[in-house]
């Protein structure tokens, strides 16, 4: 028997390490390495880590990252100064997928400087993939008692409010109980150990990270309801509305719970200015219509601008620059119609928008 199966697993490893190899040729995503490195509280990457991050099987827009001296994607390490601003949000800031020069901190730096030639004005960018808006406000907090910065920048997704929520799959730390809208703290897990020596592998990258294949997924593809019991269906947060109505009475309470917990979090710091640049539809089909979106995600996204411009923040709604942009041409503002993230185009729309607010 052992003269089959010993060529079979000698076979089977060749082929492995020939994908392991490959996979080490070609810009597959590598590991971030992610942790609490410098604050409880605040999601980071190793000081001085360098990975490569790509999108998709093919492997596109393939970058390399580098953290910086406090553990953010930034091409600067940050440096105490009370006159540069803080640039906060999760993917949509960190921006991984496109060129430094085109990032957000980048733009919204290069618009300032035009501005003002004579004021240089550093753009410190606090990027978070898979966060929301309380992880925002400990990033705020964070960036103030490291570096003494009292302007701040924040780059929102509509999906941001309703992601506060515990247990919503982007949480950094700090969240409400999705019942009971009580704050709680969820840090992430640390890392197995399988995990921690799995994610070196550039092939297990590849199958977990580009490919997304969940074993869990595919058993239950390949064997409905075989060692899986039945789930009810998720109670969503609001219920489906027409085009006329506002929100529910469930997401008025869900909006005025995420927004109450962000601005008491952010009322002991010493905020000179802080504007809040909303993301919204992007394309002519959706700004034509009603703010419903996904279970009234756009019009959540809608009371919560009018919400904080009552509690005193500059609120600017990317939509106008966005409809003013079809109106003169047809190029997408989105990366890919795989990737929803801004491209370069909308990136520099919207810190357009926000160098104008700062004044």
């Amino acid at each position: 028997m052992w003269r089959y199966v010993a060529p079979m697993c000698a076979g089977i490893l060749l082929v492995l390490g020939a994908a392991e190899l490959a996979c080490r040729i070609f810009p597959v995503s590598t590991a971030t390495l992610t942790g609490y490195y410098l604050d409880p509280m605040v999601l980071s990457y190793p000081a001085g880590h360098h990975w490569q991050a790509s999108t998709g099987w093919d492997l596109r827009r393939p970058q390399t990252l580098r953290a910086n001296n406090l553990g953010f994607a930034a091409e600067v390490d940050f440096v105490p100064d009370p006159d540069a601003i803080g640039l906060i949000g999760d993917s949509y800031v960190e921006a991984s997928m496109l060129r430094a020069q085109d990032r957000p901190a980048a733009r919204l730096a290069a618009h300032l400087a035009a501005d003002s030639p004579d004021r240089h004005r550093a753009v410190y960018a606090f990027g978070g993939p898979g966060s929301s808006l309380l992880d925002y406000a400990e990033r705020m907090r964070f960036a103030q008692q490291r570096l003494g910065l009292r302007d701040f920048v924040l780059l929102l997704e509509p999906g941001d409010i309703r992601q506060s929520l515990c247990g919503s799959g982007n949480v950094h730390a700090a969240c409400l109980d999705s019942v009971s809208f009580e704050p709680h703290i969820e840090p992430l897990p640390p890392p197995s150990a399988a995990k921690r020596l799995l994610r070196h592998s550039a092939l297990v990258q590849y199958v977990a990270g580009q490919l997304k294949l969940d074993p869990v997924r595919l058993w239950r593809q390949a064997f409905p309801g075989v060692g899986t019991a039945t789930a009810a269906a998720p109670q969503t947060l609001s219920e489906r509305t027409d085009a006329h109505s506002g929100p529910s009475a469930r997401q008025t309470a869900l909006l005025d719970a995420v927004t109450t917990a962000f601005f008491d979090r952010i009322r002991p710091l010493t905020v000179r200015q802080l504007v809040l640049v909303l993301d919204g539809r992007r394309t002519p089909s959706a700004l034509s219509q009603a703010p419903m979106g996904p279970a009234g995600v756009m019009q959540e996204r809608d009371a919560f601008m009018a919400l904080a411009h009552r509690l005193g923040a500059v609120v600017v709604d990317a939509e106008p620059a966005y409809r003013s942009h079809w109106g003169r041409s047809t190029l997408s503002l989105s990366v890919s119609p795989q990737d929803d993230h801004l491209n370069p185009l909308a990136v520099d729309m919207v810190m357009r928008s926000a160098a104008d607010a700062l004044k």
